[in-house]
């Protein structure tokens, strides 16, 4: 076994592969700077030895065998200097994951620009309620397990092989391999949910983040599967580079895995499966929306291709928990419901609101958004963020996330969507420069829906972090 050390291992990722690793065995220690809970409750209760901020004391002390250097490790770092200096071997997070935890096993990647990390959360549990014992790999916290990377729980002499359940990250593995963190999980099983441009801090364009797909498509093996979502255009594009069998899903006519015959309520969906044309049962699930539809028709296929049946499958779903910050409930503020959602790319966004006014058709619906991304904080998405807020009654445009990074003529123009959706009826806030300057700006968003609050709305917060500290303003 291999002593290791994480540097970075604060992040939420980083942690939970380490647990991972100390389950199989390894000696697991690391390092971060500012760990705070609930990294820092969840390394302290695993036993999992961790230094506060960077040295070249913590690697001395710890002296592991390997370096596991996460991607928000950048040169200048202490820690990275000294190990570089001293000739350790170097490697990544998904390098450790593919070498230890996908290892021979079954890899099943999910992929694409939204929905990962629901569909991994559906499959891994269908898996686990199904008796398979799947290791896996989950960029959130999965609602229905207590970390987000475990090793496969069913080897034995007998049965060495098992299913590994990957969210495959399209975002680049270190700062010394630019290569997409998917493009080192082995797939035999892949999934491709949709493809849009993101990440403008390290793709070019659309046809930048195509590349990446192209290859993992290439990945999978002639006797693997990759299930493609069928109204996607992207996604049937970079199919055509697989050599592989390809199978389609969605809601529309020629989707060899379809949902058909389906009936939205408040409080979840129901379809009937048909697999080419022939019925594979109804199911219920309590999710909402028809992006979240999309994500169990994947999970369902990729249960029904390892062997599970219908019922199975259905008994999953009944005890199936969204991942924290997926239309999350949080608590009430004066009455109003406060719900958390990660959304943060106007497509997500849209789908997200849909399913919240699926669930909601009489609610006020205030929607906050801060533009944090790489992608949000610049122009990109401009006219796109101008109409994905149909669903809402209510839309406060939180501040640029350190827009100090571009130039004026790059940045998001929040006014002049402010402007657009005045003019198409809606009530909208934006923040001012100097507001936006000062860490807790949600203190001014607070001041705000204090004045136009009533106990029937719902509040959601579509965000990739904090909202200017309005979170645990909203849940004291």
């Amino acid at each position: 076994m291999s002593k290791l050390y994480f540097i970075g291992i604060g992040g939420t990722a980083m942690g939970a592969v380490a647990l991972a690793c100390r389950e199989l065995g390894h000696e697991v220690s690391g390092s971060d700077a500012n760990v705070y809970p609930p990294m820092s409750d969840f390394l302290s209760l695993s036993g999992i030895k961790y230094y506060e901020g960077f040295s070249p004391s913590n690697i001395q002390s710890a002296s592991p065998d390997t370096i596991v250097v996460g991607n928000s490790v950048s040169r200048g770092n202490p820690e990275l200097e000294y190990c570089l200096n001293e000739r350790f071997p170097l490697v990544s997070m998904p390098d450790i994951v593919r070498e230890f935890l996908i290892a021979r096993h079954t890899s099943i990647v999910i992929t694409g620009t939204h929905g990962k990390t629901t569909t991994s959360s559906i499959t891994a549990w269908l898996l686990e309620t199904g008796e398979l014992n799947p290791g896996f790999l989950i960029g959130g916290i999965p609602g229905n397990f207590t970390q987000g990377c475990r090793p496969v729980q069913t080897v034995t002499p007998d049965n060495p092989i098992g299913y590994f359940v990957s969210e495959g990250d399209e975002y680049d593995t270190a700062f010394f391999d630019k290569r997409s963190k998917f493009l080192l999980y082995r797939p035999d099983i892949g999934v491709l949910n949709n493809i849009e441009f993101d990440h403008a801090d390290i793709f070019s364009s659309l046809d930048d983040i195509k590349k990446s797909f192209r290859l993992f498509v290439r990945l999978i093996p002639q006797n693997g599967l990759l299930l493609v979502a069928n109204e996607d255009a992207n996604c049937l594009e970079i199919a055509k580079s697989a050599l592989t069998t390809i199978e389609t899903f969605g809601v529309e006519k020629g989707s060899f895995w379809r949902a058909v015959d389906v009936h939205y309520s408040e409080t979840g969906t129901s379809f009937t499966l048909h697999k080419n044309g022939k019925i594979l049962g109804r199911f219920s699930i309590t999710l909402l929306g028809e992006h979240n539809l999309k994500n169990s028709i994947a999970a369902i296929a990729i249960a029904f291709t390892v062997g599970l049946t219908a019922e199975q499958i259905q008994l999953g779903f009944n005890s199936f928990k969204l991942p924290k910050r997926r239309l999350e409930t949080i608590g009430t503020w004066h009455g109003a419901m406060v719900i958390d959602d990660f959304a943060h790319h106007p497509t997500a966004i849209t789908e997200t609101l849909k399913a919240l006014r699926q669930k909601f058709p009489q609610k006020r619906i205030i929607a906050c958004f801060e533009p944090r991304s790489n992608s949000t904080t610049r122009n990109i998405f401009q006219h796109e963020l101008t109409e994905c807020f149909n669903e809402a009654n209510v839309v406060v445009i939180g501040a640029l996330n350190r827009p100090e990074r571009y130039p004026e003529n790059e940045r998001l123009d929040t006014e002049s969507i402010a402007n657009s959706l005045r003019a198409a009826g809606k009530k909208v806030l934006t923040i001012p420069a100097e507001q936006g300057a000062e860490a807790n700006w949600g203190k001014y968003v607070l001041a705000y829906l204090e004045q136009i609050i009533d106990s029937n709305d719902v509040i959601i917060l579509l965000s990739n972090g904090d909202f200017g500290g309005l979170r645990k303003m909203l849940v004291v």
